[in-house]
């Protein structure tokens, strides 16, 4: 982290907005970021149901490769019938070139639209970080005694940084994802939760390239982030993380995992 530190801001500014954004893979962030991983070990565990499962769907599937790691736990068990929907074009490839040799077929689909499958035709849904979890769909396209078993975002995750650039945020924002709301959706939609568990935990961006890198690919955290239009408040963090160390935030998630009544278990 000394090297880091002895670089000037334009040259990390340069170097985190030239990183590519496509996919899920954030190992660009070893050494520069942390984030403490959840206690359930979502990737292992959704393994676990895959090795169970005839028929499985990843909704947004970003690109591939948490399914992927899922897959390769569930090894050589695997289901017979594997698919994944993803909305961003440059993911979709990603994931296709990814799970492809896997069996799996990845189907472009738009976020609000209705996922493009008949009714009961998986017996495990899986989702790591979708942006809405479609609780009507989700129960549509599960068979009878099938699963959805997820890893969500939860409320005011990130919000530190979040607060940093665009200030204090109103508590219907900083409480939108609550999972006792999302337990609420999910009943209402003919499901029944079997587990809902929540954890925060810290995240650390040890420069400001982390921070730029981060921001340009989670876009929903600062909508519309460019460096450009926030270098003042860009510059300020640099100067504190070179004084105080490391710019402290803490996520949040959820564990969630639903079923459909009828059927076996």
């Amino acid at each position: 982290m000394t090297e880091q530190r002895h670089r000037t801001f334009e040259d990390l500014v340069a170097e985190g907005a030239g990183v590519p954004t496509e996919g899920w893979d954030f190992s660009w962030f070893e050494g520069r970021a942390t984030e403490a991983r959840p206690s359930w070990g979502y990737a292992r565990s959704a393994g676990a149901r895959l090795a169970r499962a005839a028929a499985a769907l990843d909704v947004e599937t970003g690109g591939g490769e948490v399914f992927d790691f899922a897959l390769g736990a569930a090894a050589p068990d695997r289901p017979r019938l594997l698919a994944a929907t993803e909305s961003w074009p440059p993911n979709v490839t990603r994931a296709g070139a990814l799970l492809g040799p896997r069996g799996v077929v990845v189907v472009a689909a738009t976020q609000d639209a209705p996922l493009p499958f008949a009714d009961g035709t998986f017996d495990l849904v899986l989702s790591r970080h979708p942006v809405r979890a479609d609780w009507t769909e989700i129960a549509r396209v599960l068979r009878p005694g099938g699963t959805y078993f997820a890893q969500h975002v939860g409320p005011a995750s990130a919000f530190e940084l979040v607060e940093y650039f665009l200030g204090p945020q109103p508590e219907a924002v900083r409480g939108g994802r609550h999972p006792d709301r999302e337990r609420a959706e999910a009943e209402a939609a003919g499901l029944e939760v079997v587990d809902l568990r929540a954890e925060r935990l810290r995240m650390e961006f040890h420069d400001i390239a982390a921070v730029v890198h981060f921001l340009r690919k989670v876009v929903w955290m600062v909508p519309g982030f460019t460096v450009e239009a926030h270098e003042s408040r860009l510059r300020a963090l640099h100067r504190q993380i070179e004084t105080d160390g490391p710019f402290v935030a803490h996520s949040s998630r959820h564990l969630f995992e639903a079923r459909k009544p009828g059927g076996r278990p």
